[in-house]
């Protein structure tokens, strides 16, 4: 037995020697597989090593290999060298010298990195498995070699140069995280490291068909997915994208490397980088202005609600929508779930100038920040924060709903946790109940009074954009006869100018202040009520009127058009 033993140890300590004695080209080598990936649910692949170079083992997949025809070989011969020369000459410079190095030499005492590319299921880009970082007298299914694993399918396409950047993050993530300071990583941060690495390299510099493009579709499958809760589906990877990039716009991408180089892990770690950089936002604030920035994604708003990112600018989500009925008092009460840092958009419309309240609460014992958004008929947008009380309760009041106030939109966080994440976290309820009212006669004629200021508010526009319109075109206006309704709050306007030339010729009983401006204002209008009065059986009788309003209208235009002939 001491001697079965001995020899075990032996062959321990010199397996590593004896694995890189085969590294040669064409030598053939069975690899341990991840069976979830695998396109056939195989653990083992043989393969044979295609390549070399200065910091690259290729290895592909023997029964791939041979089911392909010699074109189709010797294109991937060639897909491989503008791999190898984009790995050597970018992706592996740019990404050390922005996160570190990996483990190097590394378990296999070598410094080239393995690459082994076999058949996986269509969604799967590549993966690493740090498993392969330990003895196989630790894990048996051990590689015992720094390798990060390709997808045959993506080999020709574009997206093949990300996925080698996502992967090698990875591999790099391990080392200085993990050996460095023996911690492991929540996998969603790590995983934000992995999905920014294209875009640090330029790889998203064109949005057709870029890694971008296909995290935005993920995005939108499933936009209420929890970013820090990890089960290694597509939308989980989508919210991940989705965020990272919002981050690093607005905090930069030392941000991530600080909290990479921390003994602290996931949110904590960022923390830790945003206090170090000196930034006054926390992770919960970061994260709140993101779940607005991907709602309304405008900069004029707010810098902290938008994206810088040029291929981000215009990406919007749809809120869910919850429609109040314009007749009649209506209620409308949803419970609903969600899980920690999770977004959540409900967005009501509808209650045709009423006012609304909407109230909200959360699941005693949970933590929520509601922030909500009301858009006006401006198509401006109001940011508030809901006050809770110590019961997870509060109420918003927005009067005018469904006029003035065209929506509101809430959008309830729940944030429990910052630390240690699975890939199930537990849910926690919220409630919310809207409902409409009509609105009081103060109410309706307040919002009257401001409807009117507003409507001669463009009538003054309007005025000012038309003499503005007829100076570049160069028109010269005929004061001989009056075709067009005149009012006040008209400026610089040429017809005005006739008005007033008219009525200065009336005399001083009419316009004794004799100003000839353009300018429709008080002056003008009280002229135009004085010459309105003084023939009242023309102008006001017919309308049924016995006072003069200060409208140029039709009747006083014909009476005006009359004594001007």
């Amino acid at each position: 037995m001491r001697k079965l033993s001995f020899l075990i140890i032996i062959s321990i300590l010199f397996l590593p020697f004896l694995t890189k004695a085969q590294e040669a080209l064409g030598n053939s080598i069975n690899f341990y597989i991840e069976s979830s990936y695998d396109h056939l649910k195989r653990t083992q692949s043989q393969a044979t090593l295609r390549s070399i170079s200065e910091k690259t083992y290729w290895y592909i997949d023997n029964d791939w290999w041979n089911g392909l025809q010699p074109d189709e070989k010797e294109e991937i011969d060639n897909t491989l060298t503008s791999l190898i020369e984009e790995f050597e000459t970018k992706i592996y410079p740019t990404l050390t010298n922005s996160f570190g190095s990996e483990w190097s030499p590394g378990i296999d005492k070598d410094s080239r990195i393995t690459i082994l590319v076999h058949p996986m299921i269509d969604e799967a880009g590549g993966y690493f498995n740090s498993a392969d970082e330990y003895p196989k007298i630790q894990i048996p299914e051990s590689n015992e070699r720094e390798i990060i694993y390709l997808n045959t399918i993506h080999l020709k396409k574009k997206l093949a140069k990300s996925f080698l950047a996502h992967e090698l993050q990875h591999l790099i993530s391990f080392n200085q995280k993990e050996r460095n300071y023996e911690v492991s990583e929540d996998v969603w941060l790590n995983e934000a490291r992995s999905e920014y690495a294209p875009t640090l390299l330029g790889y998203n510099e064109t949005f057709e068909g870029s890694d971008i493009q296909r995290r935005i579709k993920n995005f939108l499958d499933k936009p209420y997915d929890s970013l820090t809760e990890w089960r290694n589906l597509p939308y989980d990877y989508g919210v991940t994208n989705l965020f990272v990039h919002y981050l690093i716009d607005h905090y930069g991408i030392k941000v991530i490397i600080d909290s990479l180089n921390s003994q602290k892990t996931g949110i904590e770690s960022l923390n830790f980088a945003l206090s170090k950089a000196g930034f006054k936002e926390d992770f919960l604030q970061i994260f709140t202005d993101w779940t607005i920035a991907v709602l309304i994604n405008d900069c004029s708003v707010s810098q902290k609600y938008c994206y810088l990112n040029k291929n981000l600018k215009s990406f919007k989500l749809a809120p869910l929508i919850n429609y109040l009925p314009s007749i009649g008092k209506s209620v409308l009460s949803v419970t609903n779930t969600t899980k920690d840092w999770s977004g959540n958009w409900h967005k009501f419309i509808g209650g045709n100038n009423r006012s609304l309240k909407l109230e909200f609460a959360g699941s005693l014992e949970s933590n929520f920040k509601v922030p909500y958004l009301i858009q006006d008929d401006q198509g401006n947008f109001l940011v508030d924060f809901l006050k809770l009380d110590e019961k997870q309760k509060g109420i918003i009041n927005v009067p005018d709903f469904g006029s003035e106030n065209v929506s509101l939109t809430i959008i309830p966080i729940l944030h429990n946790k910052i630390s240690d994440f699975s890939d199930l976290e537990p849910s926690a309820s919220f409630f919310w109940s809207a409902s409409t009212i009509e609105n009081t006669k103060e109410e309706d004629q307040d919002l009257i009074d401001r409807l009117l200021v507003k409507i001669e508010d463009l009538k003054a526009q309007i005025a000012q954009i038309q003499a503005q319109i007829n100076a570049i075109l160069g028109k010269s206006v005929s004061c001989q006869e009056f075709g067009e309704n005149l009012y006040e709050g008209m400026v610089d306007n040429n017809r005005v100018r006739c008005l007033q030339e008219f009525l200065k010729s009336q005399g001083n009983e009419i316009y004794p202040e004799g100003l000839v401006t353009g300018n429709f204002l008080s002056l003008t209008k009280l002229a135009v009520i004085r010459f309105q009065e003084k023939y009242s059986n023309d102008i006001l009788t017919p309308l049924n009127l016995d006072k003069g309003t200060g409208f140029v209208g039709l009747m006083t235009r014909i009476k005006i058009n009359q004594l001007n002939l």
